[in-house]
């Protein structure tokens, strides 16, 4: 995977993803296009990649045809994130999480640009699974109005991908963590959240017996799989992948461990506390789920690296 010479466009530039996907690109001498909201701060990179920081709405049908000429690959992060707001608000969602890819792949097809995008989906498309681990073979069945668009998002990049106007695939992320921006939302990045309560001596909440499985997968996995993916995109073009640990882990033990890991570091074992789910909280919240990466390893050569302790461990330090 040699990203020497490439011109690259990252949306979200300013986000979680692309600041783990950047700590890998920064050191090829490529041109880096990182788009955000107006307003956004854009933490410097330091490395022999070139890096142009763009200030644009993307549900504006202009902001992205400002960026895409000449772009090798496109890494579409930008999102609304939170299934609660998407919920509340579909026809905002719409805009945010659908339209903007729309935008993106009209502008391709109008200019006659031919580059690869790879979009960051979800395996929530999947629902509450009916087995595990979930493969790309797993029915669709979104619960959510946040899962519906990015299922949406998905079928738009598959069928310009049928048209030979793009190449492209989607990556359906489990639970993401590790060093990187904090979460805007208080119900994303739950496990980052945890660690940094538990370096500062606070208890770690539960929601009922916490005995549902979880697939975390540490963010230098996540960047990798989709530099795999640019770096092999003729195999796995038009297709859909799920990213994982490959490991499910209950809830509850994923707090202790964090409990545990933290306390190494403070010499203070903070509690964990087993309270009572808010009436309102997603069904999707019930959900068991762990990534079969059989596939995607298959297509690419990409491996996971990490081991849960190992990246609560990374994590702990860089947020010390």
């Amino acid at each position: 995977m040699d990203f020497t010479g490439k011109r690259i466009l990252i949306t979200g530039g300013a986000g979680y993803l692309a600041s783990g996907l950047i700590s890998m690109l920064k050191d090829f001498s490529c041109r880096i296009i990182r788009l955000d909201y107006p307003g956004t701060v854009f933490l410097p990179v330091h490395g022999e990649a070139r890096v142009e920081d763009v200030a644009g709405d993307l549900r504006e049908h202009d902001t992205i045809e400002g960026v895409l000429e000449g772009v090798d690959i496109v890494f579409h992060f930008a999102a609304q994130t939170s299934t609660y707001v998407a919920n509340e608000n579909p026809f905002d969602d719409l805009h945010s999480n659908v339209v903007p890819i729309l935008h993106l792949l009209e502008n391709c097809r109008r200019h006659n640009w031919h580059p690869s995008v790879l979009f960051a989906s979800t395996v929530t498309i999947a629902g509450i699974p009916v087995y595990l681990p979930v493969d790309e073979n797993h029915p669709e069945n979104p619960i959510t109005v946040y899962d519906l668009h990015k299922l949406m998002s998905e079928t738009y990049l598959k069928f310009y991908v049928k048209q030979n106007i793009i190449d492209g695939a989607s990556l359906r992320l489990s639970n993401v963590y590790g060093p990187g921006p904090k979460s805007s939302r208080s119900d994303r990045g739950i496990l980052n959240q945890m660690i940094r309560k538990a370096l500062a001596g606070e208890t770690l909440t539960v929601y009922g017996e916490g005995n549902q499985l979880r697939d975390y997968v540490y963010i230098d996995d996540v960047a990798m799989a989709f530099l795999a993916a640019a770096g092999s995109i003729k195999q796995i073009n038009g297709e859909h992948f799920v990213i994982g640990s490959g490991q499910g882990c209950t809830i509850t033990n994923a707090m202790n461990t964090v409990a545990d890991r933290a306390a190494f570091r403070t010499g203070k074992r903070v509690e964990v506390e087993h309270i009572e789910p808010p009436l309102l909280q997603s069904p999707i919240e019930s959900r068991n789920f762990v990534a079969d990466t059989g596939k995607f390893s298959e297509a690419t050569g990409w491996k996971v690296r990490y081991t849960l302790v190992e990246g609560i461990n990374h994590t702990v330090d860089s947020f010390i």
